[in-house]
């Protein structure tokens, strides 16, 4: 994670000057050489785009010539289990809990660079530029665990939209992590009239295993805490039910709260509203190949264009959000609970990177490697689609407004 100037720059500098021990003082040792000063680099594995990539690549290359001076190694788990370090049950757990991720794995326990370039439509590089929102949005059940107005969500400004986006899954297997889960984003959009407009993903979170009654439930009670103004949900196939819960007035036995029926912009699927006049803010998702290919391209180029915005890495969570006022004094469950947005933003990047395409008769299709899911990339398409279609609509209102009032600036002209 170290810069690489700072590295080559400031760090190598300190080897220019090696050690002068006493003795070398004395007359007798005047023609005595001193040895060399050595460098000595430890870390976990990353991606292959990153520069240690390359110094291991040297390194390790320098070894095979023969040049004594230089040394590499890798030091994978089966190491630390051979020693009595580790045990087998452990690692076996962590391969089956739910958080399991392939790459991190690979990159933590396997000692082995990730290298998903090739045959991506997403880089690794281009997401991690996009981690640049210190502070989540979380609902009031996690809010309120912390007096910090930093982690309240805000009012609206005056061009501000949002967005809860989700792909559904009603599944969910101890078995296999082959299977999907229902992914739920917070995307603030940031409307501008001139210039691109900025999709900040705020809050994420993946549910496993629900049922459709507690989906829908989960999904209506986030609309209504972030204040949102759109829903995007995937509707072929698992995704109908819970639109049509959505659909119907909705009471959350926890709290005592009706929450409102919400109906489709699309009207084939308003007319399976229960209640007449509900707010036409659900965008159903029909995909078709052409469409997902759109999705897939236009993603790509949000992020390259720096239209999208994520949370930081969960690395950096404790040093920016340890001043938050009553964080030290959280339990390590709360702590967690308040990093998971965070783990989630890192998993949507794995996602993302380990996505592979191929392109056919000018379209785009992709999928995902074996054992990777894609659901949290589906949520995140979906939703950045669907902010480009509300921001052409409140371009289009604004120019109309605009005509509107130019055209009353102007009196009729008198005639004698």
């Amino acid at each position: 994670m170290v810069d690489p100037d700072i590295y080559n720059s400031v760090l190598k500098k300190f080897l220019n000057v090696n050690r002068q021990p006493g003795f070398m003082s004395k007359p007798e040792y005047a023609d005595y050489k001193t040895e060399e000063n050595k460098t000595i680099l430890l870390s976990s594995a990353w991606f292959s785009d990153n520069w240690s990539y390359d110094e291991m690549r040297t390194t390790s290359a320098q070894m095979i010539s023969g040049n004594y001076r230089y040394f590499s190694c890798a030091l994978p788990y089966q190491i630390a289990v051979k020693e009595n370090l580790l045990t087998r049950e452990r690692v076996l757990t962590e391969l089956t809990d739910p958080s399991y991720s392939e790459i991190k794995w690979n990159n933590e326990m396997m000692a082995l660079f990730s290298d998903y370039t090739e045959g991506s439509l997403y880089h690794h590089g281009d997401m991690v530029a996009c981690r640049k929102i210190k502070y989540a949005f979380y609902p009031p059940e996690l809010s309120s665990t912390l007096q910090d107005k930093r982690v309240r969500i805000p009012p609206k400004m005056h061009n501000e939209i949002r967005i809860l986006s989700a792909d559904i899954a009603l599944m969910a297997s101890s078995k296999s992590r082959d299977n999907d889960a229902t992914s739920i984003f917070i995307n603030q959009v940031l409307l501008k009239e001139s210039g691109r407009s900025l999709n900040r993903i705020v809050y994420g979170e993946n549910n496993e295993g629900l049922r459709v009654e507690a989906q829908a439930l989960r999904i209506r009670k986030l609309f209504d805490d972030f204040d949102c103004d759109a829903l995007v949900i995937d509707c072929k196939g698992l995704g109908l039910p819970v639109v049509d819960l959505l659909m119907a007035d909705m009471y959350d036995e926890s709290t005592g709260t009706v929450y409102a029926a919400l109906s489709s912009v699309n009207d084939e699927i308003a007319e399976r509203c229960l209640v007449k006049n509900a707010p036409r803010v659900i965008y159903p998702i029909l995909a078709t190949s052409d469409f997902n290919s759109r999705i897939a391209l236009g993603l790509r180029e949000s992020v390259r264009q720096g239209e999208v915005q994520l949370l930081i890495g969960e690395d950096d969570f404790d040093e920016f959000n340890g001043d938050l006022a009553g964080y030290n004094k959280l339990s390590t469950e709360d702590r967690t609970r308040l990093k998971l947005p965070y783990i989630n933003t890192t998993l949507l990047i794995n996602e993302l990177v380990s996505l592979q395409y191929e392109a056919k008769n000018g379209l785009v299709r992709v999928k995902e490697r074996s054992g990777m899911r894609k659901d949290r990339y589906s949520s995140l398409a979906y939703s950045v689609a669907i902010s480009k279609q509300i921001e052409k609509e409140w371009r289009e209102d604004n120019s109309r407004k605009s005509i509107s009032d130019l055209v009353f600036m102007f009196r009729a002209p008198q005639t004698n």
